[in-house]
């Protein structure tokens, strides 16, 4: 891609355009997503599910024949299908848990809101919420048998072997929250909850959320259903300021990022400017641990290598001087 040479897992076979750009085609010729010459992600451009949202298991198995997310599935799910798919991976995890000191992290499908924008378009699904709420709900249901299910087999197959279970589903933006705090706790807290309390019986692993934007007016549901660490504490967005996170929740939440702001600092600033922003960063977040540092969210290629060598330069010293 763009003269770089990159290597693709052999099922994703997309078709490359004579403009430099990609299209992701399912094999009855739908056009599922599209990345022109000059972006960094591919971007989805159907939705199975564009005038209603499926009100059982069956419709949402039709609707996922031909969603981006589990047509381009992360690995090792791209092997789901193969015979004692579980026995290997349970296999593999415990070996690479008698092999490593580090903690180890599963991904799992688990999300209500993203999942519903990946079957019908944000904007419709916000219509949803309030215009049909009885359908909502009955969505909302068959999403939690799903993920029930999937958490079935994944805690069965490596639930005492791995440290933290990823959990992704945005419910913020720059601004505050996509939907109001009266909408999550009617359709989203009561189930993550029952989400939360099965992974909690049924394995060992703590409970990691990814959720981007401004979630202040709702960490403390967060923290009520039984998250333990939040990711990737987006300190740009409005009310997420790294004091009050850590003066309000630093004793029951583990902050897991929101160690170097990658849209502000990162791609704009000098070395120098990015060393102190960063060590400012841990000297909010660090003391009396539950903090695991990380960027706020991926580093792109607008970035200049030598502010990346600067941010870890600082974290280095930072180490130094304090442990």
């Amino acid at each position: 891609m763009n003269g770089i040479p990159a290597q693709f897992p052999a099922w994703f076979k997309p078709r490359f355009n004579t403009d430099g750009s990609l299209e992701v085609i399912h094999p009855n010729g739908t056009k599922l997503a599209h990345m022109s010459k000059a972006a960094l992600v591919i971007d989805q451009t159907y939705f199975p599910c564009e005038r209603e949202l499926p009100q059982n298991i069956n419709e949402l198995f039709q609707a996922l024949s031909k969603n981006m997310g589990y047509v381009l599935v992360n690995p090792p799910f791209d092997h789901l299908t193969e015979k004692g798919f579980w026995r290997t991976l349970r296999k593999n995890v415990k070996l690479l848990r008698s092999t490593t000191d580090k903690a180890l992290a599963f991904t799992s499908s688990v999300s209500f809101f993203q999942f519903a924008t990946s079957l019908m378009p944000m904007d419709k699904v916000l219509v949803e919420m309030i215009r049909h709420p009885q359908k909502f709900e009955k969505f909302m249901d068959v999403l939690l048998d799903f993920q029930l299910t999937s958490l079935y087999l994944s805690c069965k197959a490596i639930g005492d072997l791995v440290d933290v279970i990823n959990i992704g589903d945005d419910y913020g933006e720059n601004k505050g929250l996509i939907f109001s705090p009266r909408l999550f706790r009617k359709y989203i807290k009561p189930r993550l909850e029952v989400v939360c309390e099965y992974i909690k019986k049924h394995s060992n692993m703590k409970i990691f959320l990814h959720s981007c934007g401004s979630l202040v007016p709702i960490i403390p549901d967060l923290i009520e259903v039984g998250i333990e660490i939040l990711n990737p504490v987006q300190i740009s967005a409005r009310g997420m300021d790294p004091k009050f996170l850590k003066e309000n929740f630093g004793d029951e939440l583990t902050f897991w990022g929101g160690g170097a702001d990658t849209r502000n600092v990162l791609p704009f600033k000098s070395p120098q400017e990015v060393k102190k922003h960063v060590k400012e960063l841990l000297e909010i977040f660090a003391p009396g641990g539950g903090y695991v540092w990380n960027t706020v969210h991926n580093i792109l290629p607008d970035v200049p290598p030598q502010n990346i060598v600067a941010m870890f330069e600082a974290i280095e010293e930072f180490n130094e001087e304090f442990y």
